[in-house]
């Protein structure tokens, strides 16, 4: 189900990126075109354990980050049209998320493509300014040769356009082993193309039904929606009313299977 989301997510940024049919529009989605192809090529990858450098210029590896899903994005600083509004859609978008997994289940990476400006201090002011403070999210720098096989790790392309540079807006998402399982599209995606995803790497890995947490895990996982209107995942009670008939015959042929023992005995 998620996977046609995304192909129509796909789609979508196609057409977004490269409206009309005249020359430059057809070698727009071209390149467009061979950009996703990139990206998508990118899942099952696992991204190496490169050393980035925080936004309070604190070295650290990307295998420090590992033993919970990671949501990964790049941007430059200098950007003042997707890059920010990416940023403050994830930012709302990750709160759903923790509201529906719990707190410090994920992690969170912002790495600045653009080497010559994105400097650790560049990037604590672009969180800062979007008031971002959640201790599970870093923004980070590094050098070009590291940001330049990040960038080939997780599919991303960009190239140099009057007044910065043109790529496709795109998130990463990342399990626990460093290996990359989603690609997230456009500027304002729908809050379940994400969510989604961390739902299932949370949720599902290693779900343990002999403990409270296990439970709720389980509850979370199988009986809770996202509801557009609130914007909020909640309790889904539909699934529980259509599997009532299916716990009820399972419990009739429970019952009858016992009744039956008891007159053989």
């Amino acid at each position: 189900m998620m996977r046609g989301v995304q192909i129509a997510g796909v789609t979508a940024v196609l057409a977004l990126l490269a409206p009309g049919g005249n020359s430059a529009a057809d070698t727009g989605r071209a390149l467009d075109a061979a950009g996703l192809r990139t990206s998508q090529a990118a899942i099952g990858r696992q991204l190496g354990d490169l050393e980035l450098t925080d936004q309070n210029g604190r070295p650290f590896r990307l295998a420090a980050l590992r033993g919970r899903p990671l949501v990964l994005s790049l941007v430059y600083t200098n950007c003042y049209d997707v890059c920010p509004g990416l940023t403050l859609h994830l930012r709302d978008v990750l709160r759903i998320a923790r509201q529906a997994l719990g707190a410090g289940r994920f992690s969170v990476l912002t790495v600045g493509f653009d080497v010559e400006h994105d400097t650790p201090a560049r990037m604590l002011a672009y969180g800062r300014d979007r008031g971002i403070d959640a201790p599970d999210w870093r923004f980070a720098s590094a050098d070009p040769a590291t940001i330049g096989r990040l960038a080939d790790e997780v599919g991303f392309t960009w190239s140099a356009s009057p007044g910065g540079f043109r790529h496709i807006a795109q998130v990463t998402v990342v399990d626990a082993d460093g290996t990359v399982v989603q690609q997230v599209y456009g500027q304002d995606f729908p809050p379940p193309q994400l969510v989604e995803p961390l739902k299932s790497l949370v949720l599902a890995r290693g779900l343990d039904r002999s403990t409270v947490r296990g439970l709720l895990d389980t509850v979370r996982l199988f009986c809770s929606a996202y509801d557009p209107v609130s914007r909020r995942y909640g309790f889904d009670y539909s699934m529980i009313v259509g599997a009532l008939p299916v716990f009820l015959m399972l419990g009739m042929v429970a019952a009858a299977i016992v009744v039956a023992g008891r007159r053989n005995r």
